[in-house]
């Protein structure tokens, strides 16, 4: 298992405008979740099951409560001093415009990873509904000796037109990355499938400050669109199977490899249904890999 020392930023900082209105006064990670949770809760419960202890939040969209709540239920003691996840704003001096975009906020965040040298850098989404041990796509990213490893999933090509879609060699090496084409490039040997992006990646930092300096400099400020596309062509740049991925206490009536992105009132609402009943299609009760945060309303 990686021992690497890992660097997480959490992309929190999106309007959430297909939730409204749902998001009229809350931030899209800060809506309740199952009777409790927040949807923050899911990636947070990932990094720290996974042992990253370096987790920084990029918030921007209505803060006010995420930043309640993430001081409220994940602190490490009950006076808050020792912070298990920390939360970073834009500068609104030197950025009035805040975070133009997921590449952007991570630009305006690049003293962290300076400061802090870690072996790699996670930069992860904040709105998604799944378990994933980290540590194993660490694993693939330095077994692959990757500059870039971006977590994906296999899904239907009439659904694949919300998401980054790539082209990979059978090692996992990305050929190419296209953020929401119309024609989306089938899996070979699954026709009817594609490969897209779960907007969750790992970075070699050196690599990430590069790309995002490169990037300012054109006035580019979106991963998917701008910095993800450009690497594929440059550097050594991998597609990680979700579906490989393996934690620990999922039942038999679970779906495995489960991944939802609640983007839209639509799928947040049958995300939560996923999570209900007695045999749901996710468990969130599992003590091998739990959902941490603050279950009780605040």
């Amino acid at each position: 298992m990686s021992a690497s020392k890992i660097l997480a930023l959490v992309l929190a900082g999106g309007k959430g405008t297909r939730l409204y209105p749902l998001t009229a006064e809350l931030a899209k990670p800060a809506l309740p979740f199952a009777g409790g949770y927040r949807i923050v809760d899911f990636v947070l419960s990932n990094l720290i099951n996974s042992r990253v202890s370096r987790i920084y939040v990029l918030a921007q969209y209505k803060p006010q409560a995420l930043i309640a709540y993430l001081r409220a239920a994940w602190s490490a003691g009950p006076d808050q001093s020792d912070a298990l996840v920390n939360v970073i704003l834009p500068e609104r001096e030197a950025n009035p415009d805040g975070f133009r975009g997921t590449a952007d906020a991570v630009y305006q965040a690049r003293g962290v990873v300076e400061r802090h040298q870690p072996d790699l850098v996670a930069v992860f989404a904040a709105d998604h509904v799944y378990r994933m041990d980290v540590r194993q796509m660490a694993d693939f990213h330095e077994r692959r000796l990757a500059d870039v490893t971006i977590a994906a999933l296999s899904v239907p090509i009439e659904k694949a037109r919300s998401f980054g879609v790539m082209t990979t060699r059978v090692s996992g090496r990305i050929e190419s990355f296209h953020e929401k084409p119309q024609r989306p490039a089938r899996i070979p040997a699954r026709p009817t499938h594609v490969y897209v992006s779960m907007g969750n990646y790992l970075f070699n930092p050196q690599v990430l400050l590069d790309a995002l300096r490169i990037a300012n400099q054109r006035g580019e400020s979106d991963f998917g669109h701008h910095v993800l596309p450009a690497l594929s062509r440059t550097h050594r740049c991998y597609a990680y199977d979700f579906a490989t991925n393996q934690v620990p206490g999922i039942q038999q009536y679970e779906d495995r490899g489960y991944w939802r992105d609640v983007g839209t009132i639509e799928a947040y609402v049958e995300a939560q249904k996923d999570v209900a009943g007695h045999r749901p299609r996710f468990q969130l009760r599992n003590p091998h890999w739990p959902i941490r945060g603050q279950r009780a309303a605040w």
